[in-house]
């Protein structure tokens, strides 16, 4: 009897242990996808940063602190790209966006940002100002894209160097990002854009678009892609 009694709540226990581990097992990969569908939502594909609503949400926890204070917001446009992307293809155009979304991503890292790359061959950054100098991190960004990045062309491996033109706002933590902040630095970019490129301005109030806008937005591939689902 006392063995029966045994082998029964020995069996209800193992039974329950499975359960549990099954639910458990279920919950885990039920999160491990949410995650993951949270992620392609907020990342861009091709660059693996922060895409426009994932540049959002890292703004909005940074100005959701107990004193956001200023930050530094950078509109960052490559510039000549399309002549690379045409001259050595496209397979190569993603290539140099790659190397330059990890070089702008890992030094906004650095200074304490979020980097994101918002359509084509233009990326953006925000940082807390605290200490840093907004002049010499600007030049920061301006060297390091410069660096020559050896990509494969359609006639095989080929080193290219491109500039960038920078837009600088210093922004209050309490600003709209796309309203105002993204707005400022925006114009302050086509500013050095005008100027020749390779170069950082920062905004200044009053400041107006120019007449005769540089060619800028989205690739076709991109512009696709997300008529496809594939980005946000």
């Amino acid at each position: 009897m006392i063995a029966t009694v045994v082998a029964i709540t020995g069996g209800a226990a193992l039974g329950s242990l499975t359960t549990y581990l099954a639910m458990r097992h279920g919950i885990n990969r039920l999160r491990a996808a949410l995650s993951d569908a949270v992620w392609r939502l907020t990342h861009d594909p091709l660059t693996d940063l922060h895409n426009r609503l994932g540049l959002r949400v890292a703004h909005q926890a940074t100005t959701a602190s107990g004193d956001p204070g200023r930050i530094i917001v950078l509109l960052i446009d490559l510039d000549l790209f399309k002549q690379v992307n045409d001259a050595h293809g496209h397979d190569a155009g993603d290539e140099l966006l790659r190397a330059a979304a990890d070089r702008i991503g890992q030094l906004a890292a650095l200074y304490g940002g979020h980097a994101a790359r918002l359509s084509g061959d233009e990326f953006a950054a925000v940082i807390p100002l605290g200490r840093h100098e907004p002049a010499r991190l600007a030049e920061h960004f301006i060297v390091l894209i410069a660096e020559p990045v050896t990509v494969t062309g359609d006639d095989g491996p080929v080193t290219v160097t491109i500039t960038a033109s920078l837009g600088v706002n210093i922004a209050a933590g309490t600003d709209l990002l796309e309203g105002v902040a993204l707005h400022h630095a925006d114009l302050a970019m086509y500013q050095a854009k005008q100027q020749g490129g390779n170069r950082y301005v920062f905004h200044q109030p009053g400041m107006t678009m120019p007449d005769h806008r540089p060619r800028r937005g989205p690739r076709l591939r991109d512009r696709r892609r997300t008529q496809n689902g594939d980005g946000a």
